[in-house]
């Protein structure tokens, strides 16, 4: 019996020690009370030596399923130390949705040896599943739908359960077809058992129910999950035809990565990337980014140095216009991440753009006119010069209408483009503000003052 009142950090520091102290009996109990799914994060959450150790410890029975749950980056590593045979046996374990998701990352003998072991229907099912986009409906959709025809009676229904034994995981709609196997909608098992034997199925199937086009892409599929609070959904072709069904486990899923990319992305960054890669591999990855933000901060510093007389002149100014780039970051970094989350949840179109750029325009006016006041005030009392007041602030109003603006359009120009706005919006996001906002206070200030 698995001890509820420990938490996934207290056994991680437990099997941390028994792998350090060579307790591996220690090791093989933690490892008993854990669901394939806490055994992969216990994976990921371990250094590469340790992680190969704790991965041969895991039983062979749960390998296919931890597979599935590790980021692609780890599950490469752990493939590397399995020979043929583990693997051929861990993904022989899985069903065939489960199996497609991993089938590309094993070695190239081991998937055609599957394969070649394969019955005509379940190398037919995998094809099928793999022939899908990767974040589609198709790739998402389990093909263990239990289907009936509308015209029989719910006894023969029951009949037909009965002699299944047993229904999949989740299963708490049948899927209704006619003959040609046409979607025509579900039946609850509550409606099944609760009414008469006698009665049809077309007398007590619910029709008002939306299927899901296999083209479908994930994210949208999450948000409809989201927004009619479902729990399973039928998975159709153009010609209405039931391929199989959508439950909320898989859509977990899917919102739980979309979050890890959204985060990661903000920082440039892979959301597969291993947190306890080697250095060599995580440098070269961050190396890229770091060069890009390398290149704007150049045209910043180039921007600068355009007004170099005027900073020999009035040092006031080099001590005050950090102050004038740091307020447009922020003010354009909370638009970006509104931005980019409405993008993220379909709330931003063409039709409603042009009113969300009005209103954070606005916004970026009444907050850059209080913020302005309040920096002019104290630039007053600091350096006595009611002209570098009024020139920082209005400069400071200026930055922040630029970052208002380039926080909405920046993040829609990306989507148009096919490029993820959280991956390089701060990065274009950080030279409009620093941009704009050096050569607005160092403009005014060798305009007016020189």
């Amino acid at each position: 019996m698995a001890d509820t009142t420990e938490t996934l950090e207290d056994r991680l520091s437990r099997i941390h020690r028994a792998l350090e102290e060579e307790r591996l009996d220690d090791v093989d109990a933690v490892l008993a009370d854990l669901e394939p799914a806490e055994v992969a994060l216990m994976l990921e959450s371990l250094p590469p030596a340790a992680r190969i150790r704790l991965w041969q410890r895991v039983p062979g029975e749960v390998d296919g399923e931890v597979l599935l749950h590790v980021h692609d980056e780890v599950r490469s590593t752990l493939l590397d130390d399995m020979d043929h045979a583990e693997i051929t046996a861990a993904a022989a374990a899985l069903d065939t949705t489960d199996l497609a998701e991993i089938f590309e990352d094993l070695p190239q003998q081991v998937a055609e040896d599957m394969l070649r072991s394969m019955d005509a229907l379940q190398r037919e099912r995998l094809e099928e599943t793999l022939s899908f986009e990767e974040d589609s409906a198709g790739r998402l959709m389990r093909t263990d739908t239990i289907a009936v025809r509308s015209d029989v009676s719910l006894e023969t229904v029951c009949r037909f359960l009965r002699w299944r034994e047993a229904v999949p995981d989740n299963t708490h709609l049948l899927m209704v077809v006619d003959r040609d196997g046409r979607f025509q909608g579900t039946l609850s098992l509550a409606r099944l058992i609760s009414q008469s034997p006698e009665m049809a199925v077309a007398d007590l199937m619910d029709r008002e129910v939306d299927s899901i086009q296999v083209t479908m892409k994930s994210r949208d599929v999450a948000t409809l999950f989201q927004t009619h609070d479902l729990v399973s959904a039928p998975v159709v072709d153009e010609a209405g035809l039931l391929l199989g069904r959508i439950v909320i486990d898989d859509i977990v899923d899917v919102i739980r990565e979309d979050s890890e990319q959204a985060l990661m992305n903000m920082a440039g960054l892979d959301e597969e990337e291993d947190l306890f890669a080697p250095v060599l591999p995580s440098a070269r990855r961050r190396a890229v980014w770091l060069g890009i933000n390398l290149l704007t901060a150049f045209l910043a510093a180039w921007v600068i140095g355009r007004f170099e007389a005027a900073l020999d002149q009035i040092v006031a100014l080099a001590v005050l216009m950090p102050i004038v780039a740091s307020m447009g970051g922020i003010a354009g970094s909370q638009t970006l991440t509104l931005a980019i989350r409405g993008l993220a949840l379909g709330q931003i179109s063409r039709t409603n753009s042009a009113w969300l750029l009005r209103k954070e325009l606005g916004i970026a006016i009444l907050n850059g006119l209080l913020w302005a006041l309040v920096v002019a005030l104290l630039t007053l009392l600091w350096f006595k010069s009611v002209a570098i007041g009024a020139i920082i602030a209005a400069a400071l109003v200026i930055n922040m209408l630029a970052a208002g603006l380039a926080g909405i359009v920046v993040p829609l120009m990306l989507r148009r483009a096919g490029i993820d706005p959280a991956l390089s919006g701060s990065v274009i996001l950080t030279t409009v503000t620093d941009v704009v906002g050096f050569m607005a206070f160092l403009g005014l200030a060798t305009l007016f003052l020189l």
